[in-house]
């Protein structure tokens, strides 16, 4: 017999058809895959778990507007500003005439110079008293309240963050200028004086007929 009959599998020598079996180390190493990609799966899903729970607890951001009071979650830009004399004293005042402008007025904002104010129209109908408070309000004020024809009726200091208010003795109100606290005292501007703008008084200012 040849040599090459005694080398080769039984089965090549019975003349069956002969397979080479399958390493095992072939299952093994399927496993292995199939395990890796699970644990992976696994990982994304708790990292993307994660990312939700982390962005779930931001602080929810604050409104444009305060739904409560009307009032801006932050300083207002400058407004518009008007020349004022009160006697012989000029001041330059911000004219703030709409709801939102007079709820926010001074709110956030962090420092008012000596010669500039605040000026807060109201319109005729709603003449009467008034009652200014501090709330996110940080610098010290003084506030006239003042009467449609622009007499100072009443001076108050404002303090920072009180939220009750001074409420007017006087129902006769269309006006409040605030200007730094003390500012009244300093320059000798009392009750019954008169403000006027560069336009003339007050209503001719604000509502010319």
């Amino acid at each position: 017999m040849p040599l090459k009959w005694f080398l080769s599998p039984p089965s090549v020598r019975s003349g069956q058809k002969y397979c080479l079996p399958r390493p095992p180390f072939c299952y093994a190493a399927r496993m292995r895959l199939w395990l890796d990609k699970l644990v992976l799966i696994l990982v994304l899903a708790l990292l993307n778990g994660c990312g939700d729970s982390a962005s779930s607890k931001q602080p929810p951001t604050l409104p444009e507007i305060d739904p409560f009071r009307g009032h801006l979650n932050h300083a207002q830009p400058k407004l518009p500003t008007i020349k004022v004399w009160l006697g012989a004293e000029e001041l330059i005042a911000e004219i703030a005439r709409t709801r939102v402008q007079i709820a926010t007025g001074m709110m956030f904002r962090t420092n008012m110079a000596e010669n500039e104010a605040m000026l807060f129209v109201f319109p005729p109908q709603e003449i009467g008293p008034k009652n200014f408070y501090m709330r996110n309000c940080t610098v010290p004020l003084s506030a006239a309240y003042i009467q449609p024809d622009g007499t100072i009726a009443e001076i108050v200091d404002l303090h920072p963050g009180d939220e009750v208010g001074v409420q007017s003795k006087t129902s006769n109100l269309q006006f409040v200028l605030e200007v730094p606290q003390g500012w009244f005292t300093r320059h000798n501007v009392n009750t019954g004086t008169v403000v006027r703008t560069e336009r003339g008084s007050l209503q001719e200012t604000f509502f010319p007929r």
